[in-house]
């Protein structure tokens, strides 16, 4: 594979993102909610005067919100147009990839199979590969599960 990746913690698993689609890690500021949008969108914030849709990575796989996570740091991509940070448990390092994605026996969960598109080994572990576009589409629909 030999691709960089953005490793991240989500809801206690190790998580590769891209860094093609990562454009920067930035501290979070001021986060402002936007009323009547689903709960995973954490609200909008700013990035040198650029707005950007915050989505809360654990509300959009369909996890519960903690309130100790001590990370206030982000990744922004640009996916479809628009600007968004991506709010993890944890920033972790960068990484190359080893291997492609693999399928695990037995799936990763059902929160993740919607955004997982595999398992992919790194210098500090496996961690899975994330699907930028599914993840920032929010949880599956109640009742849409197979």
């Amino acid at each position: 594979m030999n691709d960089l990746l953005v490793m991240a913690q989500i809801a206690g698993r190790r998580c590769a993102l891209p860094a093609g689609d990562v454009k920067s890690v930035i501290e979070l500021g001021a986060i402002t909610p936007v009323p009547r949008s689903p709960d995973f969108i954490a609200g909008i914030t700013a990035l040198r005067s650029q707005a950007l849709t915050v989505i809360d990575c654990r509300l959009a796989l369909g996890f519960p919100v903690i309130e100790w996570a001590t990370d206030h740091r982000a990744a922004v991509v640009h996916v479809g147009g628009h600007s968004y940070a991506l709010m993890v448990d944890a920033i972790e390092d960068i990484a190359t990839g080893r291997t492609h994605p693999e399928n695990v026996p037995g799936g990763f969960g059902r929160e993740w199979a919607r955004v997982a598109t595999g398992m992919v080994e790194t210098a500090i572990g496996p961690a899975l590969l994330i699907d930028m576009p599914a993840l920032i589409a929010g949880p599956e629909p109640l009742g849409a599960a197979a």
